[in-house]
Order: structure tokens, then C-alpha cells, then sequence
């Protein structure tokens, strides 16, 4: 482990609440490293707003890349695509690069948690890496991310209009309105999710994103009709 003074490193998510954090810290840290985890597989939007932050920061997002990408991966996990029981997607993209970044040195790692969440995210357990929670630490919670946010002029993403989180646009965290979302502003990245859906005939096991149904399903007119007033309710209730 390096002796020298700790390196400070803020992982951006592309999403609201670390977007935020950079924000919120950009005059608060000398020496700040901003680095963004890419999986190869965000969308567009995600990479519009990393430049315009990168403007607001005034300072390179460096953009970190796996060794080996998603498709690698899914080959060495026999097909099972990730899910919330086996996140392989964010040990191997997100926390392995970030970990092969910072190497031995003493760092510093600023986590976008706010105040008001009861989680801890998915933080590196190297003993070289401390996290702190700037947002906790301050009290700030939703409401001031959004303010933050909205001062500085860099605003929300705009994948906020119909997707609720940043992340892989196939990112299984997607509720049905969400995948219904991809399908309307990106036809083309809803296929090639859809692609990575199987079904093993042999065994009878399925590889799909939801546990409840297929994408090829839920894209089904009648159904995608039926999760819009689902949604809708839930938004008017």
C-alpha cells in the first residue's frame, strides 16, 4: 500500500445522485479524479450528460473500461444473465475496473448516498479504498439533489423522462414500464436486449431479465397496454 497522500475519487453512475455529488464537491476537493465506469452498453443520453457535466466540472470524467466486456462475462457465468440475487454485471464492469484504476494507492471513494436512503450500494471492500458519504454527512436528501441539479443549470439526464435509474439500458432493475420505455426511444437497444433472452429446450430453464415474463411478452400490444394503465393508476392514485 502506497504511503503517499490519499488520491480522492468520485465514481459518476451517469445518474442523478452521483451527478450530484460531483457537483456538490467540485469546489469543496482539491484534486478530485471524476471516472465513469462504462459498460459499453448505456445509452446514448447517459454519454450526452457525462459531457455536459463535464463542462459544469470544468475537469475529463475518465472513462474506465472492463478488461473484458458484458458478453465475456455472460459466457463465463453460463449464460445466467445478472440479476438482483447475482450482480455479477456490477462486480465485473463497475467495481473491478474502478479497483484496477486505483491499484494499491490510498484512496478516498465519494458515495452519492443521500440521507434520506437506508442502503449502502455496492462499495469496494479493498482496504486501500475509504468511502465516505458527503451527502449523508450533510443532511442533504432527495429534494437537494434535484436542487443541486437544477442551480448549476447541468440538470436531470434526460432518460429521467421515461426511465427512473441509470445503468445498463438492459439493466434488470427496469420495471415493465421502464422496458416499454426502451422499446419507444430506442427500438433497437430493445431488440438486442430481447436477443439475450433464452430459453433452453433441453432443460426447460429461461434465461430472461424479469422473473415474471419475457421481453417478447411484454412488448405484446395487448399487454404493453395493460402496463401503461397499471402505471398510470399508480401515478393518478
Amino acid at each position: 500500500m502506497s504511503d503517499k497522500e490519499p488520491r480522492h475519487i468520485l465514481n459518476i453512475s451517469g445518474g442523478k445522485d452521483s451527478s450530484a455529488l460531483a457537483i456538490f464537491m467540485r469546489d469543496r476537493v482539491q484534486g478530485m479524479e471524476y471516472v465513469f465506469c462504462d459498460t459499453q452498453k448505456e445509452l446514448p443520453e447517459t454519454y450526452e450528460y457525462l459531457d455536459k457535466l463535464e463542462v459544469y466540472l470544468g475537469k475529463k470524467i475518465v472513462r474506465l473500461n472492463a478488461e473484458r466486456g458484458f458478453d465475456h462475462w455472460l459466457k463465463v457465468y453460463g449464460g445466467y444473465l445478472p440479476s438482483s440475487r447475482m450482480r455479477w454485471c456490477t462486480r465485473q464492469l463497475k467495481i473491478k475496473p474502478l479497483e484496477d484504476y486505483v491499484g494499491t494507492d490510498n484512496v478516498v471513494s465519494y458515495v452519492g448516498i443521500r440521507a434520506d436512503e437506508d442502503r449502502e450500494g455496492y462499495i469496494s471492500t479493498k482496504p486501500n479504498i475509504r468511502a465516505v458519504f458527503p451527502f449523508k454527512e450533510h443532511g442533504l436528501t432527495k429534494t437537494d439533489v434535484f436542487r443541486i441539479l437544477d442551480e448549476s443549470g447541468v440538470g436531470v439526464p434526460s432518460y429521467y423522462a421515461w426511465r427512473s435509474r441509470s445503468g445498463c439500458y438492459f439493466c434488470f432493475f427496469q420495471q415493465q414500464e421502464e422496458w416499454l420505455g426502451l422499446k419507444e426511444n430506442h427500438p433497437e437497444l430493445f431488440v438486442e436486449a430481447k436477443s439475450y433472452e433464452k430459453l433452453d429446450t433441453e432443460t426447460g430453464q429461461s434465461y430472461q431479465w424479469s422473473q415474471s415474463l419475457s421481453l417478447e411478452e411484454l412488448a405484446d400490444p395487448l399487454r404493453a397496454a395493460q402496463t401503461r394503465s397499471r402505471a398510470n393508476s399508480r401515478r393518478t392514485a
